[in-house]
């Protein structure tokens, strides 16, 4: 499993500090919001990422497992009937 990081826009503030926390892959746009520049966070950064979600004053940034291996009746396009 690998792990991605999004930002809640509506509840984001634009306080900056996850960017702050982790200026390895997040930047802030023109008015202070984040900007995830990975699409997927490598292994040796999980906890960077761990770190920012837990310290986002409001719980703004979501740090989720994605599969990039489906089973194979999913990538087939359904199941067998």
């Amino acid at each position: 499993m690998e792990m991605r990081l999004r930002v809640d826009p509506v509840a984001c503030d634009g306080f900056g500090h996850c960017a702050e926390l982790a200026p390895e892959f997040i930047a802030l746009d023109e008015w202070g919001y984040p900007i995830i520049q990975l699409d997927v966070i490598p292994r040796e950064l999980e906890r960077v990422a761990e770190m920012a979600v837990n310290q986002c004053p409001r719980k703004a940034l979501i740090l989720e497992k994605v599969d990039r291996n489906p089973p194979a009746s999913r990538r087939r396009g359904g199941t067998k009937r």
